[in-house]
């Protein structure tokens, strides 16, 4: 059985990827800049959206799709997966299910949802999983039950550029993110295993930051040979390049996918911003 992909607009799918994986369908999420709002979709105009976003006094911040959203996907798919961000950073998952019992009193039953316990590249990640696992036949428990062990060892880290909208949602202060650049800190962060961020190093500068993250694949006591790695920017690509090189040459993915950031996560890593998951 053909099951569909569903995710929401906080997994970076470019349409080539989204074609390849069957993924029919990106519920989008809306993005506010100050009291203005923009639906991340297809239409976006990231290049002006970016533009209005770095002169932006005001809070920046996003909301997760509506139910009706996942409902409207997860009906037109007869059977599906969705995978959502994490639950911890947006109400997207909570959402999606609320979608689905809406979908089910419809009619529509056959689909399950898959709280990624990630963003950007970690979604991606999950969808080319679920992708791998759906062409190979594998049954549909059993599919769940896979999925929900590879995001429990999922690895989630990135590295920003800038820290405007970090200081801006009172993630840190004007202070800390000043002395940050002026350190040329790279602040390693990510996943803490069920959905939350925690920091995971203080590199200075960007080869220590490489070393940094060959460390942490290696700690991870993960198999890399015959899998995949995603690693999406933010108008980076001389960095994920760099970074693909850097793991090439020491690790044996199958495959590094580069792709670029869709708007929700454009907000957050702002330019120069990298995601990677493994």
């Amino acid at each position: 059985m053909d099951y569909k992909i569903i995710v929401d607009s906080c997994c970076d799918m470019n349409p080539e990827l989204a074609e390849r994986l069957g993924v029919s369908a990106v519920v989008p999420m809306t993005l506010r800049l100050g009291q203005k709002e923009f639906v991340d979709d297809a239409d976006l105009d990231l290049p002006g959206f970016m533009a209005e976003m770095a002169v932006c006094k005001e809070r920046v911040t996003s909301a997760s799709p509506p139910p009706f959203g996942f409902m409207e996907a997860i009906e037109s798919a007869l059977h599906s997966f969705v995978v959502t961000i994490s639950s911890q950073l947006s109400g997207s998952y909570e959402n999606a299910e609320l979608g689905k019992n809406m979908a089910e009193e419809n009619g529509a039953t056959d689909t399950h949802i898959f709280n990624s316990k990630s963003a950007s590249a970690g979604e991606v990640l999950v969808a080319l999983k679920l992708r791998e696992l759906i062409s190979n036949g594998i049954p549909k428990e059993q599919i769940i039950k896979s999925i929900n062990s590879f995001i429990d060892n999922m690895k989630t880290y990135f590295v920003l550029e800038r820290y405007d909208n970090l200081i801006k949602n009172g993630r840190i202060n004007k202070v800390t993110g000043k002395i940050v650049g002026l350190l040329n800190v790279k602040l390693i962060m990510g996943s803490d295993g069920e959905g939350g961020i925690i920091l995971h190093g203080k590199p200075r500068g960007t080869n220590q930051m490489i070393d940094k993250i060959l460390s942490f694949i290696k700690s991870s006591n993960r198999v890399t040979n015959g899998e995949s790695m995603v690693i999406c920017h933010c108008d980076n690509l001389p960095l994920a390049k760099q970074l693909q090189s850097a793991v090439t040459q020491h690790f044996n993915f199958k495959e590094i996918l580069i792709i670029p950031t869709r708007g929700a996560i454009s907000l957050y890593a702002d330019v120069k911003g990298i995601v990677m998951a493994f």
